[in-house]
């Protein structure tokens, strides 16, 4: 306990704390995220309704209003869609599979494309040609088709979103890592290292890693908004999450369906609720830049 109370004093008297209390935008995306991950976490305790039970489902209670229309009630104050369903508790749900493949997507690609760039930068020649051309194909690419291409290959479900994801999220960190272990290699330490007769595997974990984290940082934390907005897009074509297990994307369809008749509140507040998330994530991610990239300095 005291190792992690003098961690956190160190990072109390850092320069990176000092220009996070006296940056607005930081304070409001990280307020934002914890927000979001409160409402995930403890939310479902907090609503009556569990909307994918059929049996807490009643169609009379179908297309009502948010509670400050009339007709609405306060039992369901953002409204109900054409299942009687409450949007709130939707959407509280919807949030959870949202951010869950958001994050595990970009976990799972900063592992597999550091680990690339890593042995590209490090070993370089072949290897090094082989990976930077697979990335280059990658890139010519847009992301969206890509997913949408390896979707409409393996069908919908969580985890095929997910391999949908990793494969073309992995190609920034592999070229990031690259660009900056060729850098960090030539330098004293890794010479040092070399001389002293550590293999290699313990040169690039103990000496190259540590040191090319920082940009990862940056990309990672931007790159989860990137995500939740491709997999949103992904399931609004019905090429995503599955309808037992609806993410923000996927009610933003069920909504749009009847978007005209008026009944605007069943899609419209999933996709605030999207913009929300990623404009907080966003905001912190454009502050980490800022702070973390010495050019910027």
């Amino acid at each position: 306990m005291s190792a992690l109370a003098a961690r956190l004093s160190r990072f109390a008297a850092s320069e990176l704390a000092h220009n996070w209390v006296r940056n607005a935008s930081a304070i409001a995306g990280t307020i934002i995220i914890l927000a979001f991950a409160l409402m995930v976490s403890f939310g479902p305790m907090l609503v009556a309704q569990d909307p994918y039970d059929v049996r807490q489902l009643d169609l009379m209670d179908a297309f009502k209003p948010p509670a400050w229309l009339e007709g609405g009630t306060a039992q369901y104050l953002l409204g109900t869609d054409q299942q009687g369903r409450d949007v709130l508790a939707s959407i509280i749900h919807g949030s959870r599979i949202s951010l869950f493949i958001g994050f595990t997507a970009m976990l799972a690609s900063c592992l597999i494309g550091t680990t690339l760039g890593l042995l590209a930068g490090f070993y370089g020649g072949r290897l090094d040609s082989l990976i930077m051309r697979i990335a280059d194909i990658q890139l010519s690419f847009p992301s969206v088709l890509t997913a949408l291409f390896l979707m409409s290959a393996f069908g919908t479900g969580v985890e095929k979103v997910l391999i949908a994801l990793t494969s073309v999220g992995w190609v920034v960190y592999a070229r990031t890592v690259r660009g900056s272990t060729l850098r960090e290699k030539g330098r004293e330490y890794v010479q040092a290292a070399r001389v002293s007769g550590l293999s290699n595997a313990r040169i690039i974990l103990r000496h190259i890693l540590p040191n090319v984290l920082t940009p990862l940082i940056v990309v990672a934390t931007i790159q989860v908004g990137t995500f939740i907005l491709i997999e949103a897009s992904l399931s609004f074509l019905g090429v995503g999450v599955p309808i037992t297990r609806p993410s923000l994307g996927l009610l933003i369809k069920n909504g749009f369906d009847v978007l005209f008749s008026g009944l605007w509140w069943i899609s419209v507040f999933p996709g605030l609720f999207i913009m929300l998330i990623v404009f907080g994530i966003n905001l912190l991610g454009d502050f980490l830049r800022d702070e973390l990239n010495p050019r910027l300095k």
